[in-house]
């Protein structure tokens, strides 16, 4: 490595965001850039540690310490080029990704990781800055065709794979606009939409094809849609939310974490949509994951009179709990950008029943919970605690509980594809196929919901799958080749 002693003479510097009292008052994004020369003496941290643990947490493989290590001596382009080998869009990863190449840094061990995430962000921000981001369209055209159906993560990162290994290719997407849950399910000041635009336009001029309010199964059947490809990927998410058949869920001001981000989205955007708003309200949250905190950081932004963020599990410990050890995914206790702005957090809570008057929800019933194991079965379950039913007054309840699998009514019901007993679109990670010739799967609909960070890994790994499909070899790389 380019500085062997670094890790001991620098301290971790993490990504500064702008002050909590000037973000929550507009939609821009909440990062800021470290002086280059900041970023190198962070780069300059990762260590020659024999075995780069930090490849194995990234489901993209990316080659970590390479890049870390050019950065270090100014070779911003050269790691450019190595960060895009396995990853067509770092600048998606280098704000929304949670690092799990982070928690599996092997200085993680003992002290703190790798700022591994803010160095990725950095050299893509620069690679744009600096021109040295530019379309790659293919040398020849194979005259095969594909079509991908959705144009989140998984499917930008097919289509790129695909076009350039001289496919046609044509994406299409539901909404007015490129990007799947990037553009509208994201907030912006986690993720502005001109990062979005800036690759759709590089992605254009290579020759990808995108259509834009077609909805595949309506507009567009199933069975004329693989008439017109060769091959089809089915890259649509996993959009149908996990509900809750408590008592007063029927009331008005109870609903789904996705109908209340993305009307914001395209008001920040100036387009027409629902007025949903927590402004002036009493808003409480249900989940504590990604989602919950872009309810939670929306909420801010709105003039939520209060906002109260509810997690069924137990306080996680300060630091990693002895069950996950290293190099695993940690279990402790997080706090997301949004949650440092304020609002109230707790744990070990179960919801009851809601309830209100005039049709609409006013009070949330809810009880404490711990987790307890079952002397006989040896199993963990949730326990309620007696005697610790409390209520929250509430005007907004936010659900913000996950998604169960994709939507079946159709596209999956024309095309008859095979699922899982989950739900999800039955395809191996070897051939990305489903039990329908020609079509295959990547992304959420296929494994669940899940990280943008796996869903680029499955899209790269299914466009090599479908390369080899249509000329019988495969010719674009994967995490194995590249490593």
């Amino acid at each position: 490595m380019g500085k062997p002693t670094g890790f001991m003479e620098y301290e971790r510097e993490s990504t500064p965001l702008r002050p909590v009292e000037e973000r929550i008052k507009d939609w821009n994004l909440i990062y800021e850039h470290l002086p280059q020369e900041r970023i190198q003496k962070q780069a300059a941290r990762c260590m020659d540690c024999g075995v780069p643990f930090c490849n194995s947490g990234c489901p993209l493989g990316n080659v970590i310490p390479d890049w870390n290590d050019l950065v270090y001596r100014d070779r911003w382009q050269e790691a450019l080029t190595r960060l895009h080998s396995t990853n067509n869009f770092p600048e998606f990863t280098g704000l929304v990704c949670p690092a799990p190449c982070e928690a599996s840094c092997v200085l993680n061990i003992n002290a703190s990781p790798v700022t591994i995430k803010q160095i990725e962000w950095s050299i893509i921000d620069r690679g744009f800055r600096e021109g040295w981001v530019t379309p790659r369209p293919p040398d020849r055209e194979t005259g095969r065709s594909v079509g991908i159906v959705g144009s989140g993560p998984a499917g930008l990162s097919a289509a790129q794979q695909l076009r350039r290994a001289g496919h046609a290719v044509t994406v299409y997407e539901k909404a007015d606009a490129v990007g799947g849950l990037l553009r509208y399910g994201i907030p912006d000041f986690k993720l502005e939409k001109w990062i979005i635009d800036r690759r759709v336009e590089q992605m254009e001029a290579e020759g990808v094809v995108f259509e834009v309010g077609v909805t595949i199964g309506e507009d567009v059947r199933g069975a004329e849609l693989r008439e017109r490809h060769d091959a089809v990927l089915l890259a649509c998410g996993s959009e149908h939310p996990r509900d809750t058949q408590l008592e007063g869920r029927e009331l008005d001001g109870i609903m789904f974490a996705m109908d209340f981000l993305v009307p914001q989205n395209r008001r920040v955007a100036g387009k027409e949509s629902p007025e949903v708003t927590a402004e002036g309200k009493r808003v409480v949250i249900l989940g504590g994951g990604d989602t919950g905190s872009d309810c939670l950081g929306t909420s801010h932004r709105q003039g939520a009179l209060s906002v109260t963020q509810l997690e069924l599990m137990e306080r996680p410990p300060d630091d990693r709990d002895p069950s996950t050890p290293w190099p695993m995914w940690p279990l402790k206790m997080r706090t997301s950008s949004s949650q440092e702005e304020g609002g109230m957090r707790d744990f070990g809570v179960m919801t009851k029943r809601f309830s209100g008057s005039n049709g609409h929800v006013e009070q949330l019933q809810a009880v404490r919970v711990t987790v307890e194991e079952d002397p006989k079965t040896g199993q963990r379950r949730i326990v309620e605690v007696p005697g610790s039913e409390f209520e929250i007054p509430c005007d907004l309840v936010l659900l913000a509980i996950g998604y169960v699998h994709p939507i079946r009514e159709g596209l999956l019901d024309e095309l008859d594809v095979e699922l899982t007993r989950r739900g999800n679109v039955r395809a191996n990670t070897n051939t990305f196929e489903t039990s329908v010739p020609g079509v295959f799967a990547a992304g959420d609909i296929r494994r669940g919901q899940s990280l943008v960070v796996w869903a680029q890994w499955e899209g790269r790994e299914a466009a090599r799958a479908i390369d080899r499909y249509l000329v019988g070899q495969p010719r674009l790389p994967s995490r194995d080749t590249i490593l």
